[in-house]
């Protein structure tokens, strides 16, 4: 993420329930409520997902909530949501979900010079087992540490 970029919501989950293999950044065509809310930090990832259709990018199942101060005519908070990639990289991302089992899930949205981006990561699914073991390494790289203070 660059220097001056604010994250404004990080997508936990994904990085629970997936390995992710790559990453890139992509853009997010918004209506104007949509911005503020999300500049307000009223967003979440946690169930997300970007799909190819129709040649485009989208992204489905994340909720940005409506802006209180908007008008009646304010966006829906689930609504489908166009990515704005290279047309290179929309076909890279179709040829890794059709042909090689991957999903594209987004991991972080962020303001980056003004403008509302979203890390999306090509990731594959884990099994129990592989977050069973994930927790186990972890909880022993703690105890690991706390032995190594102690010692001091």
């Amino acid at each position: 993420m660059a220097k001056n970029s604010r994250a404004i919501s990080i997508n936990r989950k994904a990085y629970h329930d997936y390995s992710i293999q790559e990453t890139l950044e992509a853009g997010l065509v918004l209506k104007g409520s949509e911005i503020k809310s999300i500049r307000q930090g009223k967003v979440s990832l946690s169930d997300a997902y970007a799909r190819p259709q129709g040649g485009e990018m989208w992204l489905f199942n994340s909720h940005i909530s409506s802006y209180d101060a908007a008008s009646y005519n304010t966006h829906e908070a689930r609504r489908p949501r166009k990515l704005l990639l290279h047309d290179r990289e929309i076909a890279h991302l179709a040829a890794e979900v059709s042909e090689r089992r991957l999903t594209v899930v987004p991991l972080r949205l962020y303001i980056k010079h003004g403008i509302a981006k979203v890390e999306l990561g090509v990731a594959r699914g884990k099994k129990m087992y592989d977050k069973r073991e994930v927790i186990a390494r972890r909880a022993a790289d703690r105890e690991i540490d706390r032995a190594l203070k102690r010692g001091r």
